[in-house]
């Protein structure tokens, strides 16, 4: 006999769902499978957006191109002459240097002025430190010119002429440079083949220098004759003195504690030395006195504190020392500190050597003495029979 199962105990798991699907879950159910709007469903309605899409593609190439044509042949935006080109800036450049560079551009329209490529052009002027190149509808160039600045003379072989900074050398006429009153150091050492790099470090030297001699606004500078910077670790300074130019090496540092030691002892040393010619001040502990050639090349001075007091003496190792210490006053190079403390080095290492040899020499005569004075056990012997 079959049993039924009453309504009440099915499950709602069993029962079908009566509730009919709302309309965001039937929009859902064929998202997946919707084309886009814009894309056409049939393979004819593709290959025509495709021809479409050319042709909107062509007509705006064609349109650009009609439009640069129009450009190019527009009078209203073509550099007519020189005066279309406006220059500011310009004191120790001329208009006559700067206008070759836009002679090309005489004619053209304004568009097609590559900005960039005079604007390096520009640059590549000695005197020209930045430029500044723009368009300024419908038919004008402006330039912004910013110049370099002479920070000092430069001295080669014959040739005195202007450097910035940077050590870019800027040639000026002389009688222009007597015009504007120029007063600065003359600078040498620095070659117009040397890296840029290189002239900027040695600039730098001079600058510093220049920085904290006139820090205290007594404007020590102007004392200066000349400054050699060959070695950018040892300015070489000209110091004019009565009767004679006296060199004075001042390192690469502590350049106004050098001046003044300087200035407090140089009369005390020349009416000491009167041949006096090389001052070198770059060691703390005492002062190398060089004398013109043809006298006494080195001589070694106390610390400067106590120079009044301690006279001037040679040192021990000055004859072996002289001939690179000469050299090295002469070159302007590096190894001149290291000479000097090398020769002392030697001093004492030769002292020690002689103090060995004679150690040694005594005990190899005391050791002979006492092999003489040593009795024969054989000759005592016969003595006593």
């Amino acid at each position: 006999m079959r049993q039924s199962v009453p309504p009440a105990t099915r499950t709602p798991e069993s029962m079908p769902d009566a509730r009919p699907p709302s309309e965001d879950e039937d929009s859902s159910r064929f998202d997946s499978h919707r084309t886009p709007p814009w894309r056409p469903s049939s393979g004819w309605g593709r290959i025509f957006l495709s021809v479409a899409a050319l042709i909107l593609l062509g007509a705006l190439c064609t349109a650009g191109y009609l439009f640069k044509t129009y450009l190019n042949r527009d009078n209203r935006f073509r550099i007519a002459g020189a005066s279309n080109i406006q220059a500011t800036g310009l004191n120790e450049v001329s208009r006559a240097e700067m206008l070759p560079i836009f002679g090309e551009d005489i004619g053209r329209n304004i568009f097609f002025i590559p900005l960039a490529e005079r604007r390096s052009q520009l640059e590549n002027i000695p005197w020209v430190e930045r430029a500044t190149v723009m368009r300024l509808l419908p038919d004008q160039i402006r330039v912004s010119v910013v110049e370099r600045q002479p920070v000092a003379f430069m001295r080669q072989g014959s040739q005195v002429g202007l450097v910035d900074a940077n050590g870019v050398l800027l040639a000026m006429p002389p009688a222009l440079m007597a015009l504007h009153h120029y007063s600065f150091p003359v600078v040498t050492g620095i070659n117009p083949h040397d890296p840029p790099a290189a002239a900027k470090t040695r600039m730098a030297v001079y600058q510093r220098l220049l920085a904290e001699l006139d820090g205290n606004g007594q404007h020590l500078s102007e004392q200066i004759s000349e400054i050699d910077l060959t070695d950018p670790e040892d300015a070489r300074v000209l110091m004019p003195e009565q009767g004679a130019d006296i060199l004075a090496h001042f390192g690469e540092d502590r350049f106004l504690d050098r001046y003044q030691r300087y200035k407090s002892h140089i009369a005390e040393w020349r009416q000491q030395y009167p041949k006096l010619a090389t001052v070198d001040l770059r060691y703390d502990e005492h002062v190398v006195l060089e004398m013109a050639q043809g006298t006494e090349t080195q001589l070694t001075a106390p610390e400067a504190a106590t120079a009044s007091k301690a006279p001037v003496t040679k040192p021990p190792a000055a004859k072996a020392a002289q001939k690179p210490q000469a050299e090295a006053g002469k070159t302007g190079a590096g190894p001149g500190r290291k000479t000097a403390a090398k020769s002392r080095t030697q001093v004492a290492k030769d002292k020690a050597a002689k103090d060995k040899k004679k150690r040694a020499a005594a005990s190899r005569a005391a050791l002979d003495a006492g092999k003489k004075r040593k009795p024969n056990p054989a000759a005592a012997t016969r003595q006593g029979q």
